[in-house]
């Protein structure tokens, strides 16, 4: 089960359990549509893309020392080009 697509399209959701399915506060268990929540997209997914991606800090400011900004900068670029917002 995808938690995180289950709490964005069931907000009312607070215990999600793997065998018995998803639950609100009183624990009346909430019927999920399995097909919305397999083609939940979660739009902060270019977030973490990037943040994997970036250089180390180390590595940007070895960057910035040796290459300038304008080479830094396409660095940063780059990635953001490769994961834009949504």
């Amino acid at each position: 089960m995808n938690h995180d697509a289950i709490r964005a399209l069931y907000p009312n959701v607070v215990t999600i359990d793997d065998g018995t399915g998803a639950f609100d506060a009183q624990g009346n268990k909430v019927e999920i549509d399995e097909a919305a929540v397999n083609t939940w997209v979660d739009p902060n997914a270019y977030k973490y893309q990037r943040a994997a991606e970036y250089p180390s800090f180390a590595d940007q400011f070895d960057l910035l020392y040796h290459g300038g900004y304008d080479a830094w900068k396409a660095a940063i670029d780059a990635v953001k080009t490769k994961y834009p917002k949504e």
